[in-house]
């Protein structure tokens, strides 16, 4: 699984994507963790909505964070693995074994990037949902 600071095991494609299932748990959650902690307003007495809200969306945040530069480090490691492929396919374009090796290497790269993809759109997700909750209660700082 992830090693400790998230970090994800870049080698294997399958490994990478069930770490990156379970990093994004907040995310999957967040209507159940607004609904069973942000108030309504008959019960808005008996909790703290605004620092609810606030450590939700720090949370949501730091995840958000730590996911995007997990899988950046993964792109960039299997990056470098497919330019070094390129460059002893330059010196030995008959190895079969080397081709084979490259496109492998450059389909799982493409699929991380595609990751990418799949993180905004989780990510604005969560976003809008928490701001349907917590928008009365918490507005997060402006992102510069």
């Amino acid at each position: 699984m992830a090693a400790p600071g998230g970090t994800l095991n870049c080698e294997d494609f399958s490994m990478f994507q069930e770490v990156l299932k379970v990093m994004r748990t907040i995310d999957d959650r967040i209507v159940h963790a607004l609904n069973t902690t942000v108030p309504t307003v008959s019960f808005s007495g008996k909790v703290d909505a605004t620092q609810t809200c606030k450590q939700l969306y720090e949370s949501m945040m730091e995840a958000h964070l730590s996911r995007d530069k997990a899988i950046k480090a993964c792109i960039a490691q299997t990056s470098e693995v497919v330019g070094h492929l390129r460059e002893e396919r330059a010196k030995d374009s008959e190895n079969l074994a080397l081709i084979k090796q490259l496109r492998k290497e450059q389909t799982k790269l493409k699929l991380m990037q595609s990751e990418l993809n799949v993180e905004e759109v989780v990510n604005d997700r969560s976003l809008k949902v928490f701001s349907e909750r917590c928008r009365i209660h918490y507005t997060p700082p402006k992102v510069k």
